[in-house]
């Protein structure tokens, strides 16, 4: 009698201690969802519970078109070395193709180190559409002029290509030193998928600058996608400076031809 209890303590406390050992391959999460453009990225961790170190070669099946990497201590690998009793953790990297469709796919992780002996991670990857965005102008033209001192008001058309909508859509501009650059609206609370929004871009050129071409870059952008458009504005002189231009000019001759007229037959 006493023999069976013995057995029955001994199966019991074996099944607690089976219950209570962890998993030899887990990730923190295990389903994540994002747009097609992104990556998924899985924090898992790889423990050795065997009493020698063991070579864990990293492999996974995803659809075509994927594209999957492994990462430890900052380096991408293949396989990697994990001594007795220790864990090591791993970045798993996973790409999918652009033209996914939106849905739910299954992305079997094997760590192997022998025929029979392997360890599976079974991940998730929910796929909610794609990111887009594009900044141009109404006609596609993308330069103009102005006439120094003065504003120009740039109409900017700012369109969602992509099959999620944007939210909290920031304009910027990086434009020549003592420029000036606003925007009406200079944020767009969402722009749904497909939409496009007219933004008007206003441009104060200082006083006294030079004649010449030159380069605003204006940017759009949110946490999820941006767009930049490079814009030519070609700076001309006013009327009054031109005139004043000659006007100094003119003197200059008269100058000089008064002083030849007085002193150039001593």
């Amino acid at each position: 009698m006493l023999v069976r209890i013995l057995l029955l303590l001994t199966l019991f406390s074996g099944q607690v201690m089976a219950q209570k050992k962890s998993p030899p391959f887990t990730a923190r999460l295990m389903n994540i969802e994002a747009a097609a453009n992104t990556t998924f990225t899985y924090n898992a961790r790889l423990t050795n519970s065997a009493a020698v170190p063991h070579v864990y070669q990293l492999s996974a099946t995803v659809p075509p078109g994927w594209n999957i990497a492994f990462k430890a201590e900052g380096y991408q690998l293949t396989s990697l070395n994990v001594d007795s009793g220790k864990t090591q953790d791993i970045i798993i990297e996973i790409n999918p193709a652009i033209e996914t469709k939106p849905g739910k796919y299954n992305i079997p992780v094997v760590a192997l180190t022998g025929i029979a002996d392997s360890s599976r991670l079974d991940l998730e990857a929910v796929v909610k559409g794609t990111y887009g965005v594009t900044l141009t102008t109404p006609s596609g033209r993308l330069s103009d002029d102005v006439t120094e001192g003065n504003r120009k008001e740039i109409h900017l058309l700012v369109k969602n290509t992509g099959t999620i909508a944007l939210d909290n859509v920031e304009l910027s501009a990086q434009a020549p030193p003592q420029w000036e650059a606003t925007f009406s609206p200079s944020n767009l609370k969402r722009l749904e998928p497909g939409k496009e929004s007219e933004i008007v871009a206003t441009l104060k050129v200082p006083d006294k600058t030079i004649a010449g071409d030159y380069v605003t870059t204006f940017t759009v952008k949110n946490t999820n996608a941006n767009a930049n458009a490079v814009f030519r504005m070609t700076v001309k002189t006013s009327i009054l400076t031109g005139w004043l231009g000659i006007l100094i000019i003119l003197l200059a001759l008269g100058a000089v031809y008064y002083l030849i007229r007085k002193y150039g037959r001593r």
